[in-house]
């Protein structure tokens, strides 16, 4: 008998929003299955916020559906709702109060209680690496610790898809990577994670799959293989140089493994196929040619330049 598929934790369908005469979401569409983490990579004011406050329920969708956990999802849809831990970019904590008392507090409102919520406040601080400051006010935690302890909030209920909004934003670099390994760690523990970000690096280090937005639609959705495939998946050499670097460029075009071999002032630059096995041939043809290599830097594809391919403008813009 041939296996039933799992039903994805999230399947959103034909999304689309406008405010006014602005198009913010236009017919956004993918699915997350469970254990996967999804990632939305787009800049400022692609449609990020907006889908996913869709998917929350939090926005009523002008057209198009979602389903979270095999729940139609909709401003009113309380038992869908219920399977969802959403993180907003702003923080939700109340910050005289400390960090365990902030998750009792909203664990009662999630209807916890007695040793389930003692176990699972336990559970969420030690996640996101807040267990020894468990008893401080949060108004005396740094900016990264303030959202390590929304991610908290967020996971306190067990919920089956986590939602993540830029959650990195404005915290320093230690932060932010216990706030990456936190998500890290959810995914292999089975929960949909739903990633909003428009850092390029992090979505390559925790997405399963991305989607590339841009005005309100996803240009291309993938791994972040099949996403680098679109721009060729050569990657490019730059050899910094001294000697004969016209003689030496068309050297190299001849070699099989590069595509594109182009001299310019102080050295050479090469697209090239597989450039870790290449490499030292490359090097070698072009010492052989009559150039003297100083340095070399290897640069491969990676989702900044599917972006630009896909958009024609920088992910940052």
């Amino acid at each position: 008998m041939a296996s039933i598929a799992a039903m994805p934790v999230l399947e959103a369908t034909g999304l689309r929003k406008s405010f006014r005469d602005l198009i913010a979401v236009d017919g956004v569409g993918f699915h997350i299955d469970e254990g996967e983490t999804y990632g939305l990579l787009g800049p400022n004011g692609a449609g990020k916020t907006t889908t996913i406050s869709m998917v929350c329920g939090l926005l009523e969708a002008d057209a198009g559906s979602v389903t979270v956990d095999g729940r139609p999802m909709s401003p009113a849809a309380t038992a869908a709702k219920a399977s969802i831990g959403y993180v907003p970019q702003d923080l939700a904590i109340y910050p005289d109060l400390t960090a365990r008392e902030n998750l009792v507090f909203f664990g009662r409102l999630h209807g916890l209680g007695g040793d389930d919520l003692r176990r699972r406040t336990d559970e969420v601080l030690d996640v996101v690496g807040l267990a020894d400051r468990a008893d401080d006010r949060s108004e005396d935690y740094s900016g990264g610790m303030k959202r390590r302890l929304n991610i908290a909030l967020g996971l306190l209920h067990g919920p089956r898809l986590l939602v993540l909004d830029e959650p990195t934003v404005g915290v320093d670099p230690q932060s932010r990577n216990a706030i990456l390994e936190s998500v890290e760690r959810l995914s292999t523990e089975g929960m949909a994670v739903l990633y909003t970000t428009h850092y390029m690096e992090e979505a390559e280090r925790l997405c399963d799959r991305v989607g590339i937005i841009d005005a309100g639609q996803i240009k291309a959705e993938g791994t972040r293989s099949d996403l680098v495939s679109l721009v060729g998946g050569n990657d490019r050499i730059r050899l910094d140089a001294t000697g004969d670097l016209g003689g030496a460029a068309a050297a190299l075009g001849a070699l099989f493994s590069v595509v594109e071999s182009t001299a310019s002032e102080g050295g050479i630059d090469l697209l090239v196929r597989g450039a870790a096995h290449a490499l030292p041939e490359v090097i070698g043809v072009a010492s052989g040619a009559g150039a003297s290599v100083v340095s070399v830097a290897v640069e491969e594809p990676n989702l900044e330049a599917v972006f630009l391919h896909l958009t024609g403008k920088a992910l940052r813009d």
